[in-house]
């Protein structure tokens, strides 16, 4: 079946050139751009857990104290008016 075909052979394909290689200066500034695009990643990740780490915190804290903001600021206030009456 194969002698049914006319193939001809196989002609050679051109490669293209290749690529420079970078520049130094080339180089640095596509490091730049990973860093700085890693850095921006890092930081929406982070910058969120950090808040909601320092909200838990100091949640906490009031829990563990039995109180809650609320009454701490009352009681701040209740110390002020108490110096103030003193002087």
């Amino acid at each position: 079946m194969n002698h049914d075909l006319h193939e001809e052979s196989l002609t050679p394909v051109a490669h293209p050139a290749a690529p420079k290689p970078l520049t130094r200066r080339e180089q640095r500034r596509r490091r730049r751009q990973r860093r700085r695009r890693g850095e921006e990643v890092l930081a929406w990740v982070l910058v969120p857990l950090i808040c909601f780490g320092i909200y838990w915190g100091i949640s906490a804290g009031f829990e563990v104290l039995g109180t809650s903001p609320g009454q701490v600021w009352d009681q701040l206030m209740q110390v002020k008016a108490m110096m103030q009456k003193r002087t």
